[in-house]
């Protein structure tokens, strides 16, 4: 039997987690608190489970230093799911916030949200199909699916795609154009990116310069693969997303950060049937923001198990870097990659980092080997399995290598991964 000690796992996703979680995972699943039941089988509106929710915000807050003024949401359906909640929550809010400034301009009261005449629906119909625009930043495969399901939900003609880096890079991602060669709406009800790119191997190095400015929309990140793995400025962002199996646990929940002013009582969701009638689509209601709020992610069955995993990891991180909070993970994480890209840079007649360097993501790190010869790749993964290598095989949409540089992949198994390339490009 092969020891868990004899591997190092570079899978992107499911990922790595530390062994220390799941050994104490192992004894809550039989009995937790010892209480002769396992945290499986606790009520999710138990006391328990409240005292797991609550301690999991409180670790996720303290390590990202995010505002009072942010609200944090534990959902369902992957980071695949908030595209489309993205979509229903801003659209009805923008929605909605058009609807009061139209009744009161056509009908000298906002009345609620059921009020509307011939007039101001008039006004909004001309509004939505001149004006609704949804911006996106599509630098790699995710952020593609992203604006296609925004598309599917409320038609290709109210998404502009600001920048496609394709067309920066002979059809295929691997570079971030200049923002200087975006084309932004010029009121979007939204923009949205994805800071790091699984399977294409891009990172936003920083966030974007335009986005800061006095007038900018609401700005939108998946960060499903490199969340907790830097430091990042929550207010700079109206809504951070990410599915919790890259860094932060194991799958089933998706996290959500999200500004309390996209709440009620601060700000309010257009009626359905106003939506309806608009042409525009109605959401369900397990990706409803407020109703997720007002229910402390509690609305439906929450698996508490999965919030309890990111709780330890989280904790753990805090245990372990003290009063460097996540900027301690990061400068892990940069050296790790250092060393990592050092070595693919060092044999570059051996291999190829498939993005441009200005946008390599430190979380996975994409190479061809041999000029992406398959039978060689093939002979290359096969070697690093037998040391104890796994998960080394690129995304079946693009192949070639992918080393998924997550926080649990120990430093260790970083230098491990970094010989056999020596050894590798040394015997090519």
């Amino acid at each position: 039997m092969v020891a868990r000690s004899d591997v190092h796992y570079f899978g992107a996703g499911p990922a790595p987690l530390p062994t220390n979680v799941l050994e104490e995972a192992a004894k809550v699943l039989l009995n937790y608190k010892d209480k002769g039941i396992g945290i499986c089988e606790i009520s999710h509106r138990s006391p328990d489970a409240n005292e797991i929710l609550a301690n999991t915000k409180a670790s996720l807050a303290k390590l990202l230093d995010i505002p009072e003024d942010y609200e944090i949401l534990f959902l369902q359906s992957g980071g695949s799911g908030e595209f489309s909640a993205v979509v229903y929550n801003l659209v009805s809010i923008w929605v909605e916030q058009r609807r009061v400034k139209a009744a009161e301009q056509e009908l000298g009261s906002s009345g609620s949200v059921k009020t509307w005449g011939d007039a101001v629906f008039k006004r909004l119909q001309k509004e939505v199909a001149e004006e609704l625009k949804l911006d996106y930043l599509v630098t790699g495969s995710w952020s593609l699916k992203a604006s296609q399901e925004a598309a599917r939900l409320v038609g290709a003609k109210h998404v502009n795609v600001a920048v496609d880096s394709r067309k920066a890079n002979d059809g295929k991602f691997g570079v971030i154009p200049p923002e200087s060669e975006w084309t932004p709406s010029k009121k979007a009800a939204f923009t949205y990116f994805c800071d790091n790119e699984t399977v294409d191997g891009v990172e936003f190095p920083a966030f974007p310069k335009s986005l800061e400015e006095e007038n900018a929309p609401l700005v939108v990140a998946d960060m499903s693969s490199n969340f907790i793995s830097r430091k990042v400025d929550v207010s700079k962002y109206a809504v951070i997303f990410g599915g919790a199996q890259k860094n932060i646990g194991n799958t089933g929940i998706t996290i959500v950060i999200l500004r309390k002013s996209l709440l009620p009582p601060a700000s309010a969701t257009a009626d359905p049937e106003l939506l309806r009638a608009l042409g525009l689509p109605v959401g369900p209601i397990v990706l409803d923001w407020p109703t997720i709020a007002k229910n402390n992610s509690l609305y439906n069955t929450l698996p508490i198990f999965d919030v309890w995993i990111a709780g330890q990891v989280m904790s753990g991180l805090e245990s372990t870097y003290g009063v460097k909070k996540i900027s301690g993970q990061e400068e892990v994480s940069n050296d790790k990659a250092a060393m990592i890209y050092g070595v693919l840079d060092k044999y570059s007649e051996v291999y190829r980092v498939v993005p441009h360097k200005s946008a390599r993501s430190r979380m996975n790190i994409c190479f061809r080997v041999n000029g992406g010869d398959a039978e060689k790749e093939k002979a290359f993964l096969t070697g690093a399995e037998k040391v104890g290598l796994l998960g080394l095989k690129g995304h079946r949409s693009v192949g070639g290598i992918r080393a998924s540089n997550y926080n649990a992949v120990s430093l260790d198994g970083a230098k491990k991964l970094v010989a056999y390339l020596e050894d590798y490009a040394e015997a090519a």
